[in-house]
């Protein structure tokens, strides 16, 4: 049972590592850091607290296990006799003492299999640790991005009415109609409307994130920084053993296949009775000394009149390692499969990025520019000048939402594989990750 302690101390010493893995996370224009909240959900998210109570039930329970059965104390004393007979002829009192002997190593399967189930709550809990980390980083990113939105938002709203004053200027100057003002004027409304719905996302995701670090879905949140992630090479050459070895649902199949074989085991021993030695202390009757005689016996119980019992228990415990084995397989193919899904959304997020960036918004934004020279000049018509607004709007909205959907992306592919995969960089460079 040595061996049993000191894996489960080891253990416990691995499950601090997440939280100094985690990176500071140094924000850059904003009070709230990644790393700030990510340690705030490690130490206080109820879900990771609840499943590490659960785990600390389970290795109370190894010793439980291994331990011996309770010795067994009797005794008796003689009421009322109906027979006359000599003395020292019967016995008066009795006391026994009755241990069972687990000779044939029974208590110890039983510890191991305990120890294997304490493995598996282990890694529920390292579930719920990458669940809620990935959960707050998506939340931090989505935040991040409300903040971001808000302020296209404002700008579009500025250059609209820029736009109104100028179409304005020109209809007071009898070159263009009422219509021009009246168009600039609706879609500066629109976004007016807008604007309460990116509010409303902003406090959901402060909520959620307040949930996440246990505080009060009231309390106020400062401005998250801008953060980044620095991207290894997504090679699924590379991340296939990682995600076989370190994902918790793999390893708590692993876990379950070692439960199942020590089950079988004990099922095999079940098989073997182990003796109960009994040492009994009697006194007779009208004896003068405390204890007139000791005797000491052995039982044991007699499985082999048994048959139909305890050879079916030996078949129930093969096929529940068969199924484990199954649930071992069918693990590995899930986690190939969402590893290989996952890579495929980084990667089309990371090509909306890079396309957004480098060329859709630099050409919407001289789009606008050209339209607005020429719309002043007279040379274009305000339909053009509206319709490059509309554009670079939408381009520079759908711009900031693939840069979060893309490292949310890269979040959930750490929860996924199980491990952890970059630092937080103190100086986030531009979000890039092509797989090889």
């Amino acid at each position: 049972m040595k061996t049993t302690y000191l894996l489960l101390l080891s253990t416990t010493l691995v499950l601090t590592l997440p939280a100094v893995e985690g990176g500071d996370g140094t924000a850059h224009g904003g009070d709230l850091s990644l790393g700030e909240v990510t340690a705030a959900v490690l130490a206080n998210n109820p879900a990771i607290k609840e499943a590490l109570r659960k785990w600390d039930a389970a290795r109370a329970h190894v010793p439980q296990a291994a331990a011996w059965d309770d010795p067994r104390l009797g005794g008796d004393s003689r009421v009322h006799r109906f027979v006359d007979v000599p003395p020292n002829a019967f016995t008066d009192q009795s006391v026994s003492l009755e241990q069972v002997v687990p000779i044939t190593g029974k208590n110890l399967l039983r510890a191991r299999a305990a120890m294997a189930n304490a493995l598996s709550d282990y890694e529920e809990v390292r579930r719920q640790q990458l669940d809620a980390i990935a959960t707050a980083r998506a939340s931090f990113f989505r935040l991040a991005n409300a903040y971001d939105q808000l302020e296209i938002n404002r700008k579009n709203i500025d250059s609209l009415k820029q736009i109104a004053d100028i179409s304005r200027a020109k209809y007071e100057a009898g070159t263009q109609s009422a219509a021009d003002v009246l168009v600039a004027e609706t879609d500066e409304s629109k976004l007016e409307e807008a604007q309460r719905d990116l509010e409303r996302q902003l406090s959901d995701e402060q909520s959620r994130l307040n949930q996440l670090m246990n505080r009060d879905a009231f309390a106020p949140l400062s401005v998250p920084g801008t953060a980044g992630v620095q991207m290894p090479q997504l090679s699924p050459t590379s991340l296939r053993p990682l995600v076989l070895t370190h994902r918790p649902e793999v390893k708590m199949a692993e876990a379950k296949i070692d439960v199942e074989k020590w089950k079988l085991q004990l099922a095999r021993r079940e098989w073997i009775p182990d003796p109960a030695l009994i040492v009994k202390a009697e006194r007779y009757n009208d004896a003068g000394q405390a204890v007139s005689e000791v005797d000491a016996g052995v039982s044991f119980p007699l499985p082999w009149v048994n048959l139909r019992k305890y050879s079916a228990g030996v078949r129930e415990a093969g096929a529940n390692l068969g199924a484990a084995e199954h649930g071992l397989d069918r693990s590995q193919k899930e986690a190939l499969r969402l590893l290989r899904d996952q890579l495929e959304k980084i990667e089309t997020f990371h090509h909306h990025v890079e396309l957004f960036r480098d060329k859709l918004v630099p050409q919407a934004q001289q789009a606008f520019e050209a339209n607005r020279l020429a719309y002043e000049s007279g040379k274009a018509s305000f339909l053009d000048w509206i319709t490059a607004q509309r554009t670079l709007r939408d381009i520079e909205a759908t711009a900031r939402m693939h840069l979060t959907d893309y490292q949310v992306a890269v979040a959930e592919l750490e929860a996924i594989i199980g491990a952890q995969l970059y630092p937080l960089p103190a100086d986030p460079p531009e979000p890039k990750a092509k797989r090889k």
